[in-house]
């Protein structure tokens, strides 16, 4: 490796995002020609910091890794999560142990772990340049205005898949599985798969099921009825016009994550998180 950057949480207490940050850069800095930091939020610059960057690391929670990931499109920076929230699903070191690996990692040590990414196209009548989007998580089209439903037809591969009215859809990739669709009754996907997953929101009247889809799937969901809003990793919100479409497909580009445990521990962090295991000790 030869350049690293560090994108870090803006907003945590007392600076300590971004003295984080510099304490890793000056590791960094032992091992790698060049090294550079930003905000998480201000995208424009880390854009511009991007080309040439072989590894990122992420110093915050998983909507820093969520910023990223999509800020590193379309270079190929491996992405390296610093825990510094709750959760962390995305992040697998702490600020300790990334100190103290960050110098074996640069030179080799770790796997790659690649995740799949979503892409949506916002279309129209006649929009000859839909609006493109990349997710990792996922695409939501949901209801605008707090108590009212909307009416979504949802294809795929041009096929009607469901005519429904309720609060919206997720459409999630195997990342985003484990999150807004996880807590609307979706399955959890292995975490390298590269199956798209559509939940519907709080169904009116119909089945409140999930249905998994092959790699090569187009959906489309039309909103027919009803004032929505179109959001990327639960970060990103537009809004929706009656007769839009919102066009997903697996995008070209895949989140590359520099990991130093095994495949199996993604298991094992994911049902301590959600409260699966007693551990020794826990039990009365």
């Amino acid at each position: 490796m030869k350049k690293v950057g560090c994108c870090y949480h803006p907003k945590l207490p007392n600076d300590l995002g971004r003295r984080v940050a510099d304490e890793l850069m000056a590791i960094a800095a032992q091992h790698v020609d060049e090294t550079w930091v930003a905000a998480a939020w201000d995208e424009d610059i880390t854009r511009a910091h991007m080309p040439g960057t072989d590894l990122l690391l992420c110093v915050g929670g998983d909507g820093t890794v969520l910023r990223a990931a999509r800020l590193v499109v379309p270079n190929e920076a491996l992405l390296l999560g610093v825990n510094m929230g709750r959760l962390g699903f995305l992040t697998e070191l702490n600020v300790d142990q990334a100190k103290e690996r960050l110098p074996d990692l640069i030179n080799g040590a770790g796997r790659v772990e690649e995740r799949a990414m979503l892409h949506a196209e916002v279309v129209g009548d006649g929009d000859e340049d839909p609006a493109r989007h990349e997710a990792l998580n996922d695409v939501v089209i949901g209801r605008a205005t707090l108590g009212r439903t909307v009416q979504v037809n949802i294809s795929v591969d041009g096929s009607p898949l469901a005519d429904v009215r309720a609060d919206g859809a997720i459409i999630a990739t195997a990342t985003g599985s484990t999150a807004y669709s996880l807590s609307a009754g979706g399955a959890i996907l292995p975490p390298e798969s590269n199956e798209i997953m559509v939940t519907p929101l709080a169904p009116h009247l119909a089945a409140h099921n999930s249905v998994v889809l092959p790699p090569e799937s187009v959906i489309e969901v039309r909103l027919a009825v009803g004032e929505a809003t179109f959001s990327i990793d639960g970060e990103r919100d537009l809004d929706l016009q009656t007769g839009q479409i919102v066009r997903v497909s697996l995008s070209p580009y895949k989140a590359r994550f520099l990991r130093t445990a095994n495949h199996a521990r993604f298991y094992y962090r994911l049902a301590r998180r959600l409260n699966w295991l007693v551990e020794a000790g826990d039990a009365e």
